[in-house]
């Protein structure tokens, strides 16, 4: 940072209109090769994380929270403060501006960056349509130990904020990769086999044949979730080694996807902690 400390932007300018892009203009952030992060937990996981964080800001206020305070005693980027109805505006909060918000680099698109170590799963989400669903389940990752999810296809954007906000962050604690298709992830997959990975290619569907508890779930993983309307690609269902559904009843025809793949993380982790 500058001795002359953070600048400051009172009105509307070119500045201020690129990071208002990054909201709702998937282009921009692809071009940019950044997102606008909201939140105290997703900034936080996001820094935590190693994620680069290129510009911090602030709405300027006299008395911030201790977290916000911390951050900016010793900031890991350049700072600039925003008039509170700007902060307000990127925030899209209608009950006051926000305290701190980020821009970030987009990580990038390295199917190396997945450990593989200790019978990983990955999970893989083909072509869903809603961002809020790509957070869910990278929530769901995250906590159900999952090693990384994968987007394949023409798919909504998981940098979008409404995926990162409900993720609760979780999008920078794993990693979260784009791939154009499955042979990509395929081509992946064939490398760590030829490592002599034992990995099995497991996907969900309402009518898959057969019960998931009764997949053995046990090693190396990859766990194909469809898209939220017409499920699985055919690369992908060809693709399986399994095809596999969760019993329901009541009369609900299918489960959200997210909430599918949420549940079929459970059972990965159930299996492995009883040893099946």
């Amino acid at each position: 940072m500058s001795g002359r400390g953070p600048r400051r932007i009172e009105r509307r300018n070119a500045r201020f209109q690129q990071w208002q892009a990054l909201l709702a203009n998937r282009t921009k952030r692809t071009r940019s090769g950044e997102m606008l992060v909201q939140g105290v937990r997703p900034i936080t996981q996001a820094i935590a994380h190693g994620h680069e964080i290129r510009t911090l800001l602030s709405d300027g206020r006299e008395n911030p929270s201790r977290w916000a305070r911390e951050l900016l005693a010793a900031p890991p980027c350049p700072v600039v403060e925003l008039a509170p109805e700007l902060m307000a505006e990127l925030g899209e909060r209608s009950d006051g501006a926000p305290e701190l918000l980020a821009v970030v680099a987009m990580p990038a698109d390295d199917l190396g960056r997945i450990t593989t170590g200790q019978a990983p799963v990955v999970v893989v989400f083909d072509r869903p349509t809603g961002p809020g669903n790509i957070g869910s389940l990278a929530r769901s990752v995250d906590a159900l130990g999952g090693a990384a999810l994968i987007v394949t296809g023409h798919a909504a954007d998981p940098w979008d904020p409404a995926a990162i906000r409900a993720s609760t962050g979780s999008v920078f604690a794993v990693p979260v990769l784009r791939a154009a298709s499955h042979r990509e992830v395929l081509e992946w997959l064939e490398t760590r086999r030829a490592a002599g990975e034992a990995w099995s290619v497991v996907g969900l569907d309402e009518a898959g044949g057969h019960e998931l508890a009764d997949v053995d779930l046990a090693g190396p993983t990859l766990l194909v979730v469809g898209n939220e309307t017409v499920g699985m690609s055919a690369g992908w269902r060809e693709a399986c080694d399994t095809i596999a559904e969760i019993p329901m009843g009541g009369s609900a025809s299918s489960l959200n996807a997210s909430v599918a793949g949420s549940l079929a993380l459970y059972e990965v982790s159930r299996q492995r902690r009883r040893g099946r």
